[in-house]
């Protein structure tokens, strides 16, 4: 979750990259501006960490790397520089290692979305993640209805929008050859699935 701030001097993206190192908060990096995110649901967390479980054994199989939360996607356009901590993040290029911190080719960026950072998911991160040559799917998935927005990028470039809506539909993740069902991705939250 993003909440804004008052704006404030820009910082460099070092002195942004030295201080969430050593701050309790994290912060996402927007051109300069360092705006505070807030905590997730319980439900938000039980979405996310179903499909980390899910993916995670394909993602070792093919050799990339699953982040859950804390590791950030840098975007670079024009001159400027943009850090976001998407709730997933699997990068399969051996060379996407330069920063213990962040990655810059991702091939698959997950968030899942709340009442206060729907916009800016839906939005300024998917035009903002469109920017980065690497990224063949965007997924945004709801926490208070079963829904899943698969974004995914083809192979003449073009992007194509796919939205599912029924427990036993399955996204096929092109990134990893994988597929999961909405029912496990949300089988933490029964609930919905009722």
């Amino acid at each position: 979750m993003t909440s804004q701030t008052q704006p404030q001097a820009p910082i460099s993206i070092e002195d942004y990259l030295e201080g969430e190192q050593h701050t309790d908060t994290k912060h996402e990096y927007l051109a300069g501006q360092v705006v505070a995110m807030g905590g997730a649901s319980d439900k938000h967390g039980l979405i996310a960490g179903s499909l980390y479980a899910a993916l995670l054994p394909a993602a070792r199989r093919k050799g990339c790397q699953l982040f859950i939360a804390d590791m950030k996607v840098r975007v670079n356009h024009d001159s400027d520089s943009y850090c976001y901590y998407p709730d997933l993040l699997l990068s399969c290029q051996p060379d996407d290692r330069e920063s213990a911190y962040y990655r810059r080719h991702p091939c698959l960026l997950v968030e899942v979305l709340s009442p206060s950072t729907e916009r800016i998911d839906s939005r300024e991160k998917l035009l903002a993640y469109r920017l980065l040559p690497s990224l063949r799917e965007y997924l945004l998935l709801r926490q208070d209805r079963v829904q899943a927005d698969l974004y995914q990028r083809g192979d003449e470039g073009r992007w194509e929008h796919h939205t599912f809506t029924q427990p036993d539909d399955v996204l096929a993740l092109r990134c990893l050859d994988a597929a999961v069902s909405l029912r496990d991705v949300y089988a933490d939250v029964p609930e919905l699935l009722a």
